[in-house]
């Protein structure tokens, strides 16, 4: 079995499987383009039926079914398969779609021309020939082919235990590489790849990076990657399109197509609204429609990605060398082709050398007959037979004297002369017997005399080339400009410097997101435009669906591009893109942390920072570090770009000590800490108040001194304003009256906000404000311009906003002001955070069973900093708000009507996903169910 086995292998590896490295061609290819020529079906002879060809093939060198003849003849003739083709068809022989083409009996082929350049001088000893299957006819064991078309055209075969796979080049790119490689044998792979950028594929394409190229040409072995030439176009007003007019090579245009729509039914693909194929003899034109609202960049990387419009193309360049198979590199190929086209030229100069000195020696004895004419005649006219003629001629020695010169010329060894004598040979005889008598002219003597000449020119240029080696590298050399001339083309495929590996990011539709983080690690995102804006003092819709009594922690909102990094209780920070986070609807409890940070272990994520989308910005922006202990310290962000897997060390925390935030900032900004207690300070960031820590595992300094039970629960990053106390108390009371005087224009009406107003200043002091104090009009407005507005929330849902200003900024490390009046516990008994805000914008509040309601910022006053606000969230009796933040793009309100936000429809939604997911979610209180509640 063993026996057997092997040399099954070998006839395999040797007799069907693997291209030889001279001719390019396996043994099939090769009897078909030897079978065609020799029943004369030639590129200047008309079609024959292609059955005629396949049969020949089969009767004579071939004993294999017609089927695989016949398919190997077709894939010869494909324009999409071949760099150059080498039969002419003519008929249906397939398309890029992967149609069969027609049966052998419908279709007709011809050698095509550049098939010359392989078979030409077949039949001048420049190859060995072997006997066929059953010894009645002889085929050749190679072609001797004028140009390396292993490179050309590539070839690709699977053996037993190996197998081979080359891309097609273009043949001008080969040739000129060859003739560079004779010039200069020593040039090295750089030079050769100047001249050969990489592969050159019929169907176009684009290669995307160099290094598989050159991997491939050093070693054998590479890996190409290829992608589709594609643009998107504008096919209508409102619509765009992804036009494809070249995919990579070997791809079925129909398969990918069929795939392409399986794809976007599966949703795995979105954006596509329509797929065509407009391809025509002008050439090909796949069509991708999108829709509206689909971003053509991002659909395209995702086609890229799970489509053949990008693929690779895995190089092994195995080929049989002196009949034995061997891994080379383009040089090697290129080397083996020279050695091999010389011994070719050799070969074929030796036999036209013998050839020629044949006729040479012929020359001689009729040069011979012609001067001894009538000793000639006389001699042939006593003979009784032709047979006694020549042995007559041969038997008498003529005088040498004429054609010693000639003898010598032609380097005629077969006429010996002695003593100024001669013999004629039996071939000088024949060859007098055989004159005919009008050779006898003057005229036609002369011709003798020329033809005698130029043989002797041609046995010297023959005898120079056998023995200069510079001399057959000429000849080769004008031979390939010859096969140049006629197979060079236009490359075809482009080779880009551009990585062909996009990124996933690349296939993420660009949005804002909102995060989501519970008190148990649940993390999500939620697209930002399922959360519609309400009016303050709304009801909310489900924000996430809870686990138990897990409770949402945090909140913010990202773009799927922006880094975030996560800090841990245990002081470590981890990093990861927005996209990367588990995508969940509003009602989904989301994935668990410690499932997309493995090395969290049993720390928890305490602090959560969303980093700027440009990593150029990082270089100039430091971070600042907060604890609920007090303690704040200052890095630079750059100092965190580089975070493994496993987490780094971000800040060393005392027992008990937690992260309550992390905020980037800039040198001279201002660090706003605000407490449960509703204590507050603001200093100014430099480096005698807080300087940068070149390490990260300092605990810090101390930012806020606490009352006893009091924690910090909120870090800002505001600007510093350059202004004196009178300055800022002035603008305060003018600012101040202004907003009341609004406020108390555009009041709802309610027994609150009425209230409010009532309490603080009255309205007819806004006109008077400015006047009374040493602030110009263009230094309120100065002030106007740089002023910040801070929103505080409380945990029972009331709020307010208030000017910076109104903190004054002071020391680091003191006890701070008050931030706001918690005397009533019905409008709070702590602080749930305090950030800045802008006008035009909203936030978002987050309740401990897992509502959510989304405000506009405007719908919010600015009051002095000791009031206690007005609702913003109405909640239950047990309900209580746990975080808020803000939304950096608002989508508006959904209706003009202040009094309600929603329209039914999303209402009777809100209300399905909160009893569907919060069946065990406190019930509401009998005061929150009022008309007015239940309609926003």
């Amino acid at each position: 079995m063993r026996s057997s086995y092997l040399a099954y292998a070998m006839s395999v590896i040797v007799s069907r499987a693997l291209p030889d490295v001279r001719d390019g061609l396996k043994p099939v290819h090769r009897r078909i383009l030897y079978a065609m020529r020799e029943s004369g079906f030639t590129s200047d002879k008309p079609y024959r039926k292609s059955a005629r060809a396949v049969g020949d093939v089969m009767g004579k060198y071939h004993p294999h079914g017609d089927s695989s003849i016949y398919d190997a003849m077709v894939r010869m003739a494909q324009s999409w398969s071949m760099r150059v083709r080498l039969i002419d068809g003519q008929g249906n022989f397939g398309s890029v779609d992967g149609d069969s083409p027609a049966a052998m009996r419908y279709t007709e082929a011809r050698l095509a021309k550049s098939a010359s350049f392989l078979l030409d001088d077949i039949e001048r000893d420049t190859v060995d020939f072997q006997p066929n299957y059953d010894e009645s006819e002889s085929e050749p064991k190679v072609l001797p082919a004028a140009f390396p078309n292993l490179l050309v055209n590539g070839a690709s075969g699977i053996a037993v235990g190996m197998a081979t796979n080359i891309p097609t080049h273009n043949p001008g790119e080969v040739i000129d590489a060859t003739l560079a490689l004779i010039e200069n044998p020593e040039a090295t792979l750089d030079d050769l790849m100047k001249i050969i950028p990489g592969p050159d594929f019929p169907t176009g394409g684009i290669i995307m990076g160099r290094r598989g190229i050159r991997q491939a040409f050093e070693t054998g072995r590479g890996s190409v990657p290829m992608r589709a030439r594609a643009e998107i176009e504008d096919i209508r007003k409102d619509r765009q399109a992804i036009v494809v007019t070249e995919i990579p090579y070997q791809v079925n245009k129909a398969t990918l197509q069929e795939k392409i729509a399986d794809l976007v039914r599966a949703k795995e693909i979105e954006g596509v609204s329509d797929i065509r194929d407009e391809s025509d003899r002008s050439g090909m034109r796949i069509v991708i429609e999108l829709k509206r609202d689909a971003t053509p960049e991002v659909v395209l990387n995702q086609l890229y990605r799970f489509t053949q419009l990008q693929t690779s193309f895995s190089v092994n360049c195995l080929a049989l060398d002196d009949g034995k198979p061997r891994t080379m590199g383009l040089r090697d190929v290129l080397e083996a082709f020279i050695r091999f086209r010389e011994d070719v030229i050799l070969r074929r100069s030796r036999f036209d050398l013998n050839k020629v000195r044949d006729r040479g020696h012929l020359l001689v004895g009729l040069v011979i007959a012609v001067a001894n004419i009538d000793e000639v005649i006389a001699l042939i006219r006593s003979a009784p037979d032709a047979a006694t003629a020549r042995e007559s001629l041969m038997a008498r020695a003529w005088n040498a004297a004429d054609v010693q010169p000639l003898i010598e010329l032609i380097h005629d060894e077969g006429n010996v002369i002695v003593d100024g004598k001669v013999h004629l040979t039996e071939v000088q005889a024949r060859g007098i017997l055989e004159l005919r008598l009008q050779r006898l002219t003057g005229l036609e003597r002369d011709k003798i005399q020329g033809e005698l000449s130029e043989v002797a020119t041609k046995i010297n240029e023959l005898l120079e080339i056998i023995g200069s080696h510079v001399r057959r590298m000429e000849v080769m050399r004008h031979e390939l400009l010859l096969a140049r001339a006629e197979i060079a083309t236009p490359r075809m495929t482009e080779i880009s410097d551009a990585l062909g590996d996009q990124s996933d990011e690349s296939l993420i539709e660009p949005g804002q997101m909102v995060v989501t983080i519970t008190r148990d690690g649940f993390i999500k995102r939620t697209p930002l435009e399922i959360f519609r804006a309400q009016n303050r003092g709304g009801r909310g819709r489900t924000a996430a669906g809870r686990r138990g009594d897990d409770v949402i922690v945090n909140s913010f909102n990202a773009h799927t591009h922006q880094w975030v990094m996560f800090f841990s209780s245990g002081g470590k920070a981890y990093r990861e893109k927005v996209w990367r986070l588990p995508e969940a609807s509003p009602t989904a409890k989301g994935r668990a942390l410690v499932n997309l940070l493995p090395d969290l272990g049993t720390d928890s994520i305490t602090a959560i920072l969303a980093l700027p989308q440009e990593e150029e910005q990082w270089e100039d922006l430091h971070l600042v570090f907060a604890t609920a202990s007090g303690n704040v310290r200052r890095n630079r962000l750059s100092d965190f770009r580089n975070i493994r897997a496993s987490g780094l060390i971000a800040m060393k925390l005392d027992e008990g000590d937690s992260l309550v935030g992390v905020a980037t900032c800039r040198e001279g900004q201002d660090v706003f800490l605000a407490t449960r207690k509703a204590r507050s300070i603001r200093f100014q960031i430099t480096d005698d108040t807080l300087r940068v820590f070149a390490g990260r595992d300092s605990s810090g300094v101390r930012g806020i001194r606490l009352a006893t039970g009091d924690e910090v629960n909120s870090l800002c990053i505001l600007n510093h304003v350059d202004a004196s106390v009178e300055e800022r108390s002035a603008y305060l009371r003018a600012a101040n009256a202004r907003r009341r005087a609004e406020a108390a224009a555009n009041a709802a009406g309610t027994e609150e906000e009425i209230e409010e107003i009532a309490s603080d200043e009255t309205p007819d002091e806004a006109d008077e404000a400015i006047d009374a104090s040493d602030l110009t009009q263009e230094r309120f407005d100065e002030l106007a311009a740089q002023e910040e507005i801070l929103l505080t929330v409380t945990d029972a849902g009331f709020g307010r906003r208030s000017s910076a200003y109104e903190y004054r900024v002071s020391g680091r490390g003191g006890q701070g002001i008050a931030n706001m009046t918690l005397t009533n516990p019905r409008r709070g008994r702590e602080v749930v955070a305090t950030l800045p805000t802008l006008d035009g914008t909203d936030v978002m509040m987050v309740t401990d069973v897992g509502r959510l309601i989304r405000v506009p910022v405007s719908q919010v006053r600015v009051m002095a900093r000791q009031a206690s606000g007005v609702t913003l969230f109405r909640v239950g009796a047990e309900e209580r708000v746990t975080s808020i933040f803000p939304v950096a793009e608002s989508e508006g309100t959904e209706a003009d009507d202040a009094e309600t936000s929603l329209e039914e429809s999303d209402a009777a939604t809100a209300n399905a996903q909160e009893t569907a997911s919060s069946a065990d979610a406190p019930s509401e209180a009998p005061g929150d169910t009022t008309p007015d509640d239940s309609a926003n």
